[in-house]
């Protein structure tokens, strides 16, 4: 016999996930940043920011799962798979700067990645803020205002990366380390692109939906 429940939908269930996955981005972020201002603990935050990746991954491949299994869903599916996926992105670029940091063996970074650190936790806690609205369209202003901050910060990030470049190239006489620091300082910053673009598909949805 066909079975209706098959069909029922589940809409709070990916409004649930998205909110899950935007802590894991948060959890990381602050890990990553007190990883860098404390390299002699490294280790140890370099895996909970894999930890917080591992369990973001398992939540966008849930995400996509739910998509296969759902009749009706609260957003366009390609929104949908493209908001989860993009975050996920975020996460990977967080474990990407953790595992550079001790593939390059890394023994001090300067204020200027701190300071770049510091921009993606606050544009991690923005994206948080705005998934977690997400659910309620009543709330399309507050949601585009943590958006637009999104944007602001990348421009800082932005601002920062080329202050931080030019610095180095005019200061750091070690080839090494120069090459070093300017990976750590591109990786940064493009964690902050990454979610410049989570934040411009959420304002896609809520123009879509509000």
């Amino acid at each position: 016999m066909f079975n209706l429940a098959k069909l029922k939908p589940t809409e709070g269930k990916f409004f649930e996930i998205f909110d899950a996955h935007a802590k894991c981005i948060v959890s990381a972020s602050r890990e990553l940043e007190l990883l860098i201002d404390n390299l002699a603990d490294a280790e140890i935050h370099k895996q909970n920011v894999q930890a917080a990746e591992k369990a973001a991954d398992k939540l966008t491949h849930e995400a996509i799962d739910l998509l296969h299994k759902t009749f009706i869903t609260p957003l366009d599916r390609d929104e949908i798979h493209k908001l989860i996926t993009t975050m996920d992105d975020c996460l990977d670029l967080m474990e990407d700067v953790a595992t550079a940091i001790s593939l390059y063996d890394v023994q001090s970074v300067t204020s200027e990645a701190s300071q770049l650190a510091h921009v993606v936790t606050a544009t991690s806690e923005r994206v948080q803020a705005a998934v977690a609205m997400l659910s309620d369209m009543k709330q399309a202003r507050e949601i585009l205002k943590a958006c637009e901050d999104i944007d602001r910060l990348e421009s800082d990030a932005d601002r920062l990366l080329r202050g931080a470049i030019s610095k180095l190239f005019r200061e750091e006489d070690n080839v090494k380390t120069l090459i070093k620091l300017k990976a750590i300082y591109e990786l940064l910053e493009a964690i902050t692109d990454k979610c410049e673009d989570v934040a411009n598909i959420i304002e896609g949805i809520v123009l879509e939906n509000a």
